[in-house]
């Protein structure tokens, strides 16, 4: 798979997430057939911006930082709360999201209904 055959197969999948829901860079790599990329997923974050790129976190649960002077982790938290997901800080300060409420993590995009994905992550 080549550079732009990958990422587009990471949009395809990113689209599939509901508002309100988050996955794992790793679990996108997963979906695409290629678990070992989740770094590669992460790094598309800024090459495609109308994607819902905020529902997709690190497999902890954390925001990920942009490095010192950004504020992309908490333009991704206010975009969460945004649709209802809940962000707190955790005790060194991070932004996280509990994976059990708000996690998406099916098996296979086939697992997928078309009611899961109401806009398909379109902006509205």
């Amino acid at each position: 798979m080549d550079s732009a055959e990958f990422h587009a197969a990471v949009y395809e999948k990113v689209r599939l997430i509901p508002p309100g829901k988050v996955t794992s860079y790793g679990h996108i790599a997963k979906l695409i057939g290629m678990p070992n990329h989740s770094r590669h997923v992460g790094q598309g974050a800024d090459v495609n911006p109308p994607l819902p790129w905020q529902r997709v976190i690190g497999s902890s649960g954390t925001i990920s930082d942009r490095g010192p002077g950004t504020n992309g982790a908490q333009r991704q938290r206010e975009e969460l709360e945004a649709e209802g997901v809940e962000v707190t800080v955790g005790r060194t300060g991070e932004f996280r999201v509990d994976l059990r409420v708000y996690g998406w993590f099916p098996n296979s995009v086939d697992d997928v209904q078309p009611d899961d994905h109401p806009n398909s992550g379109d902006e509205e």
